[in-house]
This record gives C-alpha cells, sequence and structure tokens, in this order.
C-alpha cells in the first residue's frame, strides 16, 4: 500500500520507513515509532479468547508486546516494582540496570528497556503544558500532550488507592473525564498515572513519565464499561 502514490504523498516528509526483513516487517510510524509486524504460525493462539474490540474485522491479530525506551541504568527493578504494587501486573523479568518485562495480559507484555542510543540518548515521553487554572479543580495539573497507555484492571479501588497512597494519581486537563477522587473514578470508571516510581523509594523522584489511563472493567452498578473489550466480565473483576 505504500508504494501507492496518494499514500507516498501523505507521508513523505515525516518519519515514516519500512523495511522487509525475512519474514517480518519493520515499519516506523509518521512520529518515529517502530513496529515489528510478524506473521503468526498459529493465529488462533494469538487471539484474547475473552474477546475484542468492537468493530470489524482486524488484519493484525493482536500486539504481543509494547517496548518502551528509558534512560540507560534506569531502576528497572522499581519500574517492576511499580508494576507489581500499584497496578498488580506481575513481574515477569528483570535484568537489573537493563530492562524489565510486565505481563499486561494473559498473552500480552510490557517491556522497558534501555534506550539502544546509550547513555546521551534522549528519552522523553511526556509534553507538559501549563493551560491555565481549571475551576472549581480540587488540585491544578499540567496538560499532557505525549503518548498514554490506557489498560483496564480487575480492581479499580485498590489500583487508584495505592496510587494516591504515593501521590501518583493524575488528572490531565486535556480530556473532560477528570478523577480528582476515588468516588470520581469509580463513577468516571478510570483515572490518570503519570509518574513512574519505585514504590519502595519514593523519594528519589519519577523513573520515567508516561501516562495510564487506568479503567474498570466493572461501572458502580456492577455492569461491564461500555468500552471493554470482553465479552464477559471475568470473576476477578469487582468496583
Amino acid at each position: 500500500r505504500y508504494r501507492d502514490k496518494s499514500i507516498r504523498a501523505v507521508l513523505d516528509g515525516t518519519k515514516f520507513d519500512m523495511e522487509e526483513k525475512n519474514d517480518e516487517l519493520l515499519v516506523t510510524d509518521p512520529w518515529g515509532s517502530t513496529f515489528k509486524i510478524v506473521i503468526s504460525e498459529d493465529p488462533e493462539a494469538e487471539l484474547d479468547p475473552r474477546g475484542v474490540q468492537k468493530g470489524g474485522p482486524s488484519e493484525g491479530l493482536a500486539m504481543r508486546d509494547l517496548t518502551v525506551y528509558a534512560p540507560v541504568d534506569s531502576n528497572f527493578a522499581g519500574i517492576g516494582r511499580y508494576y507489581e504494587q500499584v497496578l498488580s501486573a506481575p513481574l515477569i523479568e528483570c535484568v537489573d540496570g537493563s530492562s524489565c518485562t510486565i505481563s499486561v495480559g494473559p498473552r500480552q507484555t510490557l517491556t522497558f528497556t534501555s534506550h539502544p542510543g546509550g547513555p546521551g540518548a534522549s528519552v522523553s515521553h511526556d509534553d507538559l503544558h501549563d493551560e491555565g487554572e481549571i475551576k472549581g479543580a480540587t488540585r491544578q495539573f499540567l496538560s499532557n500532550y505525549g503518548p498514554h497507555i490506557s489498560m483496564y484492571v480487575a480492581d479499580l479501588r485498590k489500583c487508584y488507592n495505592k496510587a494516591a497512597a504515593l501521590g501518583l494519581a493524575y488528572v490531565n486537563p486535556r480530556f473532560k473525564r477528570r478523577s480528582y477522587t476515588l468516588d470520581e473514578a469509580v463513577d468516571e470508571c478510570m483515572f490518570r498515572l503519570l509518574d513512574i516510581v519505585d514504590p519502595e523509594n519514593v523519594e528519589a523522584g519519577p523513573i520515567l513519565k508516561l501516562e495510564h489511563e487506568v479503567r474498570s472493567v466493572v461501572k458502580r452498578d456492577g455492569s461491564k464499561y461500555k468500552s471493554c473489550p470482553f465479552d464477559e466480565i471475568p470473576e476477578c473483576c469487582v468496583v
């Protein structure tokens, strides 16, 4: 499709790139994110049996892993503890000073690894702007225009309380849905985080800034949240 002149005209001048390598396709999107697209030997095994997003069938079956670059010599063990203790996401592996991999689904992982550019490489996943005071807000926050990860958790209250206890709850003024309190998080079925810290050394400050939209599978009344792709509510999910 990239060879189509109408498509190339839109992408020329951006960071878009594509390289075929054996049975893989390495694609860099217009903003610089790189994707490795592979052919699955067992397509059925790639699918999450709990359900899929609404809409027509997708050519892509699944996203096995999302890899996020971090500064060289980051506290990767601390990143692992953040996901385990705040978001109840199990740490699969941690290579001290190099990387860590977290389970974020039955067949999906989130990996943090040292930037391949070395110690001098610039690493930033946030784009913060002061857009003025939000009237009626109990606390003021900077707007973030950087990327964010959206993830569902089984127990929103538990995750929010752990985040709030560490001073990590974040509100992005860009969006109308804002959760300044636990009750608001339950009503909105979501809250946000920005700072990734080591729960055992919060005083050291953020290891990395990467926004997360943390979503609940279940609404306050016990029904399934409308955007959740699951066919049924898993037994472990509560509100």
